[in-house]
């Protein structure tokens, strides 16, 4: 597995990867908007996005995060369901925490979307230090 800085080769094969994993939480697998336009999105405005691939250039993984002052807000940490418990994600969300710490940031927040599809989600990211600060939404504080 090898993790990249975004690619606009790999954004439909990304896109269809994050509908795969949508559809395997039993979600109704809907497009992000934000996603038609990482450059725009994450890029430009001084965040970033990241994508891991597989040993056959296949998209498994993606990361975004975008700055907001002292705060670093994680969006779209996709595996693909297949890929899961190697540890991808864990990669992934260390690779947008350190780029977090590197632009002087001291917090990482992320929304958790419908706990009834996205319950893995609290516990891995408590498994990583974060804890719930109100509904949905979960915080951690970043030592650089």
């Amino acid at each position: 597995m090898t993790i990249i800085h975004f690619d606009s080769r790999y954004r439909d094969d990304m896109i269809f990867m994050v509908l795969q994993a949508k559809d395997a939480l039993g979600c109704v697998p809907r497009l992000n908007e934000d996603l038609l336009d990482i450059p725009g999105n994450y890029l430009r405005p001084g965040g970033d996005f990241w994508l891991a691939l597989d040993e056959n250039d296949r998209v498994i993984g993606c990361i975004g995060v975008q700055l907001h002052g002292t705060s670093a807000r994680l969006h779209r940490l996709y595996v693909k369901a297949d890929q899961k418990r190697q540890g991808i994600g864990s990669q992934l969300l260390a690779i947008a925490e350190q780029f977090a710490i590197q632009h002087d940031a001291n917090e990482t927040v992320v929304h958790m979307g419908d706990p009834a599809h996205y319950w893995e989600s609290t516990f891995f990211y408590a498994k990583h230090g974060y804890t719930e600060t109100e509904p949905r939404w979960m915080k951690k504080t970043l030592n650089g």
